[in-house]
């Protein structure tokens, strides 16, 4: 061989020669691990953790539960926006590869030799799903090997629309979503057939780097990256450039919480957590990767307005009792300027909660306050948005509270002034609806938000009822003889010391007035406390005590003292529910409930809960006579009484009562329409006072008409029907001379007296405690030491009687 080829030829064969080597080599390796590998059995029967999820009755997400957010769907659900956005994100040439694509890794080589050590990936679409199943995420020669082999098997095994489907539903995108479903519900709150053209190209921006292109954490990371994968787009032939360009302009509405509910709505917390317990109790951990669902009583937009009622509540009555200053304060050494990113790792502790928004303080002065709210956006206030803390603007105000640069605060959206000052509340509260004739659970709030304080208030918070009690001793006399038009003393009364056991006791009506002989009618609708005393002593506090019991109560925690009358025992928002249904539904106890179904990830029923309605007699309590006349007389408490604010309802089918403790420590609303029972609750956690003439008509009962107002929305106005053993009485006039008449027990016809009272004029009465001091009972109240003898017989009411008609007047 001539000499100048041989520099050719030598150099040729020994390169032929290693490459023959290294592919020898490389077949043993090949024959050695792809025996090796790991079955396909794990991705032809995909079964992955899909987590606990809790629905609403009308079928929507209220709450999710497990390590892994995942919803799986078939590739025939996915938008074609989303497939094309992965593709041109993440592996341009999937449907024409065989597992690994030998272009890609060419440019990917010339790329990292000509970027100066920045390096470019070559993964395929497959070879990513090799790793997320069956590999660890660690930079070797070992295992790039295995992914590539396992890329090869799984290309020979599945279609090509089952790897994307397998990619799609098993791939990590951050806030503990795993798959694109759970990622969509994660960042926009929507379902994934709803995503556009500029949320699918987001979510295709994340598999390559979560935590970095996240756009909650991080916004302008996150949009880089979606106007790449939109340009890819374009030039893949997918989109147009109108369409890029539109999208590229197209604001997204970040959800800034982790949560899965939907945009617009708000999350059923203390509902979902109720739903986990019993999910875990009976199934254990495994409740949380079993896919279960676990189907609720409530209904989302009767769930949405009780969250809304009681929220606006809370911040009614805190801005009733002013503003109390800056929350904290923050070091600004490090921000140089008024959309610093440090001012987001300034906030980074102080996190969100129900429409309040943690904000730095950037600029004070007495008329305006600039500040910064988490998230990039600078706002300015003034005029009626900063009203509210004007004092604490001032130059006097307290430097621990005054309000200035490096003080972290409050702002909401209010409907008429936009973003508004605003801060964290104190005082909680509290709302539950079930309807009256199952018990089901319509909406349940339990606190002001559940992230800032998980005490369910309406299950777990034992307070005192206050005059919200009165009712079911009122019930309990109709029992023993007295009827609404029945006369007692509304006068001052002293309980002697020998009568309490202890001290004397000299209980007060709430306005310190007193009317002399009234109605219990016209006691009950002004809440009037003497004559609720004199009734319980009438009747014996041990009778009362029992009596109680039908409706649900402890009798434990309501001892037999006259107090009782006054409400000075131990409830629970769940508990009033219950009883007050007695008296919506025509005297039958339901027990309320809140899940009612739950099944497994295929819809198989694995447990179901069926009620026991109203008109099943086993369920009976009080005689149908009783119901209907304490449905009379609740009426009148919001025709003419103590909640006459639940007028504004414009309904004539509405009852229930107020309550409040003493020294305003409890206030509440308890009333229903004939299908809806609803309490509301407000308080301290800490027992202390709500401030003078915080009630429960002015705090609880706004709350309850608010819910109300929605709920009742499209329900026909009902009324319970008169049962047989009523007999109709002449009761007198009333204080503007019209005659009256009202409803009794036949069998409870007095005698007629020889004089009749007329009703007395003036405001309603809302019931105050004031016991005395003596002994605790077992709730942690104080109450007089000892019941008393019942007296005689009330004095019945009666002019003439006739057939059962309506009362009148």
């Amino acid at each position: 061989m001539p000499s100048k080829f041989r520099w050719f030829v030598y150099p040729l064969a020994a390169f032929a020669g290693l490459a023959a080597i290294g592919a020898a080599l490389a077949l043993i390796v090949v024959l050695l691990a792809y025996p090796q590998l790991p079955s396909l059995d794990i991705l032809t029967d995909y079964r992955p953790k899909i987590p606990l999820r809790v629905f609403s009755a009308d079928g929507h997400l209220i709450g999710e539960f497990g390590e892994e957010r995942r919803s799986v769907v078939p590739i025939e659900q996915v938008p074609d926006s989303l497939k094309h956005a992965i593709i041109a994100a993440e592996d341009e040439r999937f449907y024409q590869h065989s597992g690994i694509d030998y272009m890609g890794i060419a440019r990917a080589a010339i790329s990292n030799l000509t970027s100066g050590g920045r390096s470019q990936g070559a993964s395929t679409i497959t070879m990513q799903v090799a790793r997320n199943f069956f590999l660890s995420s660690e930079r070797t020669l070992r295992r790039k090997v295995y992914e590539a082999l396992m890329a090869f098997k799984i290309e020979n095994s599945l279609t090509k629309d089952q790897i994307l489907q397998l990619y799609i539903n098993q791939i990590y995108l951050g806030q503990r979503a795993y798959g694109f479903a759970a990622a969509s519900r994660a960042y926009f709150g929507k379902n994934l057939k709803d995503i556009s053209v500029a949320e699918a190209a987001m979510l295709a921006g994340l598999p390559k780097a979560p935590s970095k292109y996240n756009p909650v954490v991080n916004p302008k990371r996150a949009a880089l990256r979606q106007a790449y994968v939109l340009r890819r787009m374009a030039e893949l032939g997918y989109i147009d450039e109108a369409t890029r360009k539109a999208a590229v302009d197209q604001p997204l509405a970040v959800k800034r919480d982790s949560s899965p509910i939907a945009a617009g709505h708000q999350p059923a917390d203390f509902v979902a957590e109720m739903a986990r317990q019993m999910a875990v109790e009976r199934f254990g951990d495994t409740a949380y990767s079993l896919g279960l669902r676990v189907v609720t009583t409530i209904r989302r937009d009767d769930q949405d307005a009780a969250i809304q009622a009681v929220r606006r509540g809370v911040f009614d009555y805190d801005r009733r009792h002013g503003y109390r200053g800056a929350e904290s304060f923050v070091d600004m050494k490090d921000v140089n300027s008024d959309d610093d990113e440090v001012l987001d790792d300034l906030l980074q502790d102080v996190p969100d909660a129900a429409g309040l928004h943690a904000a730095v303080v950037l600029a004070a002065s007495p008329t305006a306050l600039k500040v910064y709210k988490r998230g990039g956006e600078v706002i300015a206030l003034n005029g009626d948005a900063i009203k509210f803390a004007k004092a604490m603007l001032d130059d006097k105000a307290p430097a621990a509270r005054k309000l200035r640069r490096g003080a972290v605060v409050r702002v909401m959206q209010d409907a008429k002034l936009g973003w508004t000052l605003a801060q964290m509340p104190e005082v909680e509260a509290a709302l539950i609806s079930i309807d009256s004739q199952d018990g089901a659970v319509r909406a349940l709030v339990g606190g002001f938000d559940f992230n800032r304080n998980k005490f369910n208030h309406v299950t777990q918070g034992w307070r005192q009822p206050g005059s919200s009690f009165k009712p079911f001793i009122y019930s309990a006399a109709l029992e023993k003889g007295y009827g609404p038009a029945t006369v007692e003393e509304d006068t001052p009364l002293v309980v002697s010391a020998g009568e309490t056991g202890s001290q004397s006791w000299q209980p007060k009506n709430y306005d310190g007035k007193y009317d002399g002989p009234i109605s219990l009618r016209t006691a009950l609708a002004k809440s009037k406390n003497m004559v609720s005393i004199r009734m319980l002593r009438s009747i014996g506090t041990r009778y009362a005590q029992d009596y109680v019991t039908r409706f649900g109560f402890d009798a434990a925690r309501h001892p037999p003292y006259l107090t009782m009358a006054l409400g000075a025992g131990s409830v629970t928002p769940w508990q009033m529910a219950s009883a007050y249904a007695v008296f919506a539904n025509g005297g039958f106890r339901v027990e309320p409930y809140v899940v009612k179904e739950i099944t497994d990830s295929e819809g198989r029923v694995l447990a179901r809960f069926t009620p026991r309605a109203a008109g099943d007699d086993s369920l009976r309590v009080i005689d149908a006579r009783n119901a209907y006349l304490m449905d009379s007389m609740m009426q009148d408490v919001v025709r003419r009484g103590t909640a006459t604010r639940a007028l504004t309802l414009k309904r004539g089918d509405l009852a229930g009562k107020t309550g409040t403790t003493n020294d305003y420590i409890d206030a509440w609303f308890c009333g229903y329409q004939p299908s809806l029972v609803a309490i509301a609750w407000i308080g301290f956690d800490t027992p202390r006072s709500l401030g003078r003439g915080e009630t429960g008509g002015s705090a609880a009962l706004p709350m309850w008409v608010e819910y109300m107002r929605n709920a009742l929305k499209d329900v026909p106005e009902m009324q319970q029907t008169l049962p047989d053993g009523l007999i109709s009485i002449d009761a007198g006039v009333d204080s503007k001379g019209h005659p009256r008449s009202d409803l009794m027990y036949q069998e409870h016809l007095p005698p007629a007296p020889s004089s009749l009272p007329g009703e007395p004029e003036g405001p309603a009465s809302e019931g105050e405690l004031q016991p005395p001091a003596p002994g605790p009972s077992p709730s942690g109240h104080i109450v007089p030491g000892a019941s008393l003898p019942a007296p005689s017989q009330p004095q019945g009411v009666r002019l003439s009687a006739s057939p059962a008609r309506r009362p009148a007047g």
